[in-house]
Order: C-alpha cells, then sequence, then structure tokens
C-alpha cells in the first residue's frame, strides 16, 4: 500500500511538471492551423520552420550566442574553481560567496543591471552586449561546478605530484585538469542551456539588430499561438533535453 502511495505521488508529480510540455509536443503535429481542435496528424509545421528566413536566422543567433558563451563561461569558471580551490587569499571567500549571489539573483535584476552598466559605458546594445551578460550568467554555474568536483579530489594527489617535482602548470595540466574534465563538460552543456533558453536578460542586453530565438518566440505567441510556434518550441525542448541529460551523465563519478 505504502509503495502504490509513493508511486501514485511521483506519478502526480512528473504528470504536473510534463504534461504541459507532452500536450505542445503533441499539437505541432497538429493538422489544425487556426483551432486547438484535433484534424489530424501533420508534419508541415516542421516543414515550414525550414522555409521561415527569421526564424533560421534567429536560431542560428541563439546558437553562436549560446556555443560562444558556454565557452568562455566554461574557462573562465574553471579558472576560478581552481583559484579558489588551489590557494587562500584575501577576499577568496567574498570571491566564493558572490558566486552563489549571482546564481540566485533574478534574472530580471541581473538584465536590469547590466543594461544600466551597458548604458553607463555607451556600449550599443547588440552581438557583444547579450554575449557579455550571457557569460555573466554561465560562468557562475561552472564555477561551482568545478569547485565542487574538486572538493571531493584527494589532496594527496597534488601533494604526491609536487615531492616528484611537479610545478604548479604541471598539476594543473596533469591531474587537475583531466580529472575535472567531466565537470568541465558538464558545466559547458549547463551554460549552453541557460544561454540558449534565457529570455529576460536576453530582452534587457540585446539590441533590435541582433534577434535571438526566445525573443523571436515570446514575439509570436503576443501575436497569437501558431502551430509553427509549437514545433519550434517542440526542437528546442529536444535540443535542452539533450544537453540537460549529457551535463547530468558527464557529472556522475566514474566507477
Amino acid at each position: 500500500m505504502r509503495r502504490a502511495l509513493k508511486t501514485s505521488y511521483a506519478a502526480l508529480v512528473y504528470l504536473f511538471l510534463y504534461l504541459p510540455l507532452a500536450v505542445m509536443v503533441i499539437y505541432s503535429f497538429n493538422a489544425s492551423r487556426f483551432s486547438m481542435a484535433w484534424k489530424g496528424v501533420t508534419l508541415q509545421w516542421y516543414g515550414s520552420l525550414l522555409h521561415n528566413a527569421s526564424l533560421l536566422q534567429a536560431a542560428w543567433h541563439s546558437l553562436l550566442i549560446a556555443g560562444l558563451a558556454a565557452t568562455a563561461a566554461s574557462l573562465i569558471g574553471t579558472l576560478t574553481a581552481f583559484a579558489l580551490h588551489r590557494w587562500r587569499f584575501k577576499g577568496s571567500k567574498m570571491i566564493h560567496g558572490t558566486l552563489f549571489v549571482m546564481m540566485m539573483s533574478p534574472d530580471i535584476v541581473i538584465g536590469i543591471s547590466l543594461l544600466v552598466l551597458f548604458m553607463a559605458l555607451a556600449l550599443p546594445l547588440g552581438f557583444w552586449t547579450l554575449l557579455m551578460a550571457h557569460v555573466t550568467l554561465c560562468t557562475p554555474f561552472v564555477a561551482v561546478t568545478v569547485y565542487s568536483r574538486l572538493q571531493g579530489f584527494d589532496p594527496y594527489l597534488v601533494e604526491a605530484a609536487r615531492d616528484l617535482g611537479a610545478g604548479e602548470f604541471e598539476v594543473m595540466r596533469c591531474i587537475l585538469l583531466p580529472m575535472t574534465t567531466p565537470a568541465i563538460l558538464a558545466g559547458w552543456f549547463m551554460s549552453f542551456t541557460l544561454s540558449l533558453d534565457d529570455v529576460i536578460i536576453s530582452f534587457f542586453t540585446t539590441g533590435p539588430t541582433f534577434e535571438v530565438l526566445p525573443l523571436r518566440i515570446y514575439s509570436m505567441v503576443r501575436l497569437g499561438l501558431k502551430p509553427e510556434v509549437n514545433a519550434l518550441c517542440a526542437v528546442m525542448i529536444l535540443i535542452t533535453a539533450a544537453a540537460v541529460i549529457t551535463s547530468q551523465r558527464l557529472l556522475k563519478e566514474r566507477k
């Protein structure tokens, strides 16, 4: 009886979380264009995406920003995690704390603060401001992920390497970097997902000349729900789910 209750409770939770996504994916195959009534199965809305130049351009912009932001955030976050783990210096605790502050801050606060900064620096809103904003968003997640991995290491490995004559560069290249590679890759995929799905920060930090896919979808939904939007969201769910699953698998401890 208790097991049945636990199973039912878990099923209700998953149903609550994923039923809206499932409905949207199902209706992306609906042949009806102007109503929610089911008119049959079709793939024409996915075909329409391939012939929509503005959507394809926005998708390319999103993938470009997500890839560059994830790469830059992985580099900066990894170096930050190494520095916090290897050395104790003045302000290290403050830096460690600000990582969590950035992670917990509302997106609208980050977006507005970055917008004010860019306006104060007289930077035109567009590709570079959006890229810097997404790097700022993703870097704390990479740093915390890699730092957590480093905390689980045996410190005697580094001491043994130092006793054998290895310098800081050799320790980082031969010991720390190979052992943290799964966490770095997981942080990259996590950053890619965060950047690809972001709406609020992108809204405040990009300009009219550089449109990304989430903002394009938002503008399309405001004018009415179209079948192409369902198809596009289904594709984004697939990409996001693949990135999240990959990051979670990389975070698992290797046997």
